[in-house]
């Protein structure tokens, strides 16, 4: 059985037809024909049912799929490992964020990273869909909630855990307040990220389960207009405490929010089947580095 075979015979799975599976690997249908020929006498059994000029898998078919996925799976991890060797401190990284995350976690942290690091290309990119990119190979690294039921290929490191605070004009009413209960939300004229965004649906689950409603007043994508709004006494949002207290924003206070107190679980997630190179491992460190100064700054854990 040699790998020239398990490629021809991949190529037409994806089509199911041979013709276009020859013209697709720039081999004659005639040779294409012929290595499968070989590959189903060496198994003894055939790898295609032959109805008229449509094929279908067989059984040995279906299972040699799979096996062959996970061969080439393992070809990429060798070359990546090797090609990883080589250049050791270069490479590519790809890395989801959920929306709002970067103003936190990453503009800060990547400059210093690529002064450190400048042979490495990195892309980062804010998206709802962290999880299903990284268990799809999209992504080599994404930084997300705690998923429920992780898939068994997926590994997470734990962060830190986000808590989530009311941000209001330090010179309002209730800015001298340690602690409010989150009903007391309804009385506030709040401006917010959308629906889509984490924050807003964390905040939606903690409504639904004190069967309640906020009057969200005006609607931002950017954190930059939000605490812009904040400051001039517009409205108050909700906002992670981490995020404040690294601001240090003196016209702005955070209120901790009881019964419930918004929060989540943040993680850095990464395929165990995939290889993890240099790039990948090196940011893994210096995320967690940053992360603990941000802590030894504001005063907090992250646990």
């Amino acid at each position: 059985m040699e790998l020239r075979q398990l490629e021809y015979f991949v190529a037409i799975c994806k089509e199911m037809h041979f013709s276009r599976a020859a013209e697709n690997i720039c081999t004659t249908q005639s040779n294409l024909s012929q290595q499968i020929k070989f590959l189903e006498n060496e198994l003894g059994l055939p790898l295609f049912d032959r109805i008229g000029k449509r094929i279908k898998l067989t059984e040995a078919g279906k299972i040699m799929l799979e096996q062959s996925q996970k061969i080439f799976e393992q070809v990429d991890y060798a070359k990546r490992a090797i090609s990883d060797l080589k250049k050791m401190e270069g490479g590519r990284l790809d890395i989801g964020i959920l929306p709002g995350d970067g103003d936190l976690l990453f503009d800060a942290l990547l400059i210093d990273f690529h002064k450190t690091y400048p042979k490495l290309a990195i892309s980062v990119t804010e998206t709802v869909d962290v999880y299903e990119q990284v268990l799809n190979g999209t992504r080599d690294l994404g930084v997300t909630t705690l998923p429920l039921k992780p898939d068994e290929r997926i590994s997470i490191i734990p962060l830190f855990h986000e808590e989530f605070v009311l941000a209001i004009r330090s010179d309002h009413p209730l800015a001298k307040s340690k602690a409010l209960p989150f009903e007391q939300l309804q009385q506030l004229k709040m401006v917010m990220f959308s629906s889509e965004h984490q924050i807003s649906k964390v905040l939606q689950s903690c409504c639904d389960e004190k069967g309640i409603a906020i009057d969200n007043s005006i609607v931002s994508s950017t954190l930059s207009t939000l605490v812009s709004l904040i400051e001039q006494g517009i409205g108050a949002s909700i906002l992670p405490r981490m995020l404040l207290d690294y601001m240090n924003n003196d016209k702005i206070v955070a209120v901790k929010l009881l019964h419930p107190t918004p929060s989540q679980d943040i993680c850095i997630l990464y395929r165990t089947d995939k290889f993890m190179g240099q790039a990948a491992k090196i940011f893994i460190q210096e995320l967690q580095s940053f992360l603990q100064n941000v802590i030894n700054q504001t005063g907090r854990s992250l646990g």
